[in-house]
């Protein structure tokens, strides 16, 4: 008897921590929770990409977008509001630029998964965190020209960043599998043979 803690669905989805009516509340609120601690934890490195693989692994496109498009506004009030970002034209621009950017990865991270086989999920995961991750670099870098910050963009900084939303992703997905295992909202599910 063979244990597969992520089991694949009919229904193309990656991730099923709750039943699919309470999925977009949940992934609202396990992306609002994870981006408040990553938004006073990590400031501007915020795991945008991995909430992305997430929200695309649980949601259908629009749902995903929105609990992506919700993540980013919870970042952006506490980077305003509680860490004090400056309030001018170029920090508000880049504000937009990572909006953007979080919602190309989501759209990224949803093609990948939709596009490949329903089985090997942890795989398909991490190849979505790939393509997400670079589309994610690929917004903000293309702003460059006219925002500044291209000197951000070194190898060592990106791999960085990239090494933390593989972090995020895997604790968001652990989560999501504790949550499913807990069964807090009474679906009779079992762990796949």
């Amino acid at each position: 008897m063979a244990l597969n803690i992520l089991p694949s669905h009919a229904d193309g989805f990656r991730l099923h921590p709750v039943e699919p009516r309470h999925a977009a509340m949940f992934g609202f609120a396990l992306l609002t929770v994870s981006c408040a601690l990553a938004s006073f934890a990590l400031a501007c490195a915020t795991p945008f990409a991995a909430f992305a693989v997430v929200s695309a692994a649980m949601l259908p496109q629009r749902p995903a977008l929105l609990v992506v498009t919700g993540a980013w506004l919870v970042n952006q009030t506490i980077g305003f509001g509680a860490l004090h970002y400056p309030i001018d034209a170029n920090t508000i621009a880049w504000g937009f630029a990572i909006g953007a950017a979080a919602l190309a990865a989501t759209a990224v991270s949803g093609a990948v998964l939709r596009a490949l086989p329903a089985g090997r999920t942890p795989i398909v995961l991490a190849l979505a965190l790939m393509c997400g991750y670079a589309a994610y670099e690929l917004v903000l870098f293309a702003v460059t020209p006219f925002l500044g910050g291209a000197g951000a963009f070194t190898m060592a900084i990106i791999a960085r960043i990239g090494g933390l939303n593989v972090v995020w992703l895997a604790g968001l997905v652990a989560a999501c599998e504790i949550v499913r295992l807990l069964n807090p909202f009474g679906r009779g599910r079992t762990i796949s043979t």
